[in-house]
């Protein structure tokens, strides 16, 4: 089955940098979309950044666009977000997910959900 594990929260200032890392397996992604959701206490789950396995479409939350790159490396089946500029409202449990056949629009809009998900990792930001 499906495997996407997270890995790379932490604790950091504002202003500084993180970079998550999502690493897929249990079958081909080849045709799949994956990206990162975020849930902070008491907020409902928010689309964040997503990428077809390629790399050759992505999509971003009017919140972190300019300061957060999602990418991929299909020869290790990794997905990566690369946060800058953190600040104390970016605070929140970070999800991977994908969808075979997936359609990143539909994902920033919530009209299509992931079908796979990681358990997360934390991401805190200091102010």
């Amino acid at each position: 089955q499906v495997q996407l594990v997270e890995s790379g929260g932490g604790l950091v200032q504002a202003g500084g940098s993180l970079r998550l890392s999502c690493a897929a397996s249990g079958r081909t992604f080849e045709n799949y979309a994956m990206g990162w959701f975020r849930q902070a206490p008491g907020k409902e789950r928010e689309f964040v950044a997503a990428s077809t396995w390629s790399g050759g479409s992505t999509s971003y939350a009017d919140s972190v666009k300019g300061r957060f790159t999602i990418s991929t490396d299909n020869a290790k089946n990794t997905v990566y977000l690369q946060m800058n500029s953190l600040k104390s409202e970016d605070t929140a449990v970070y999800y991977c997910a994908g969808r075979y056949w997936g359609l990143i629009s539909r994902w920033m809009v919530g009209t299509e959900k992931p079908v796979h998900w990681g358990h997360g990792t934390q991401v805190t930001v200091s102010s």
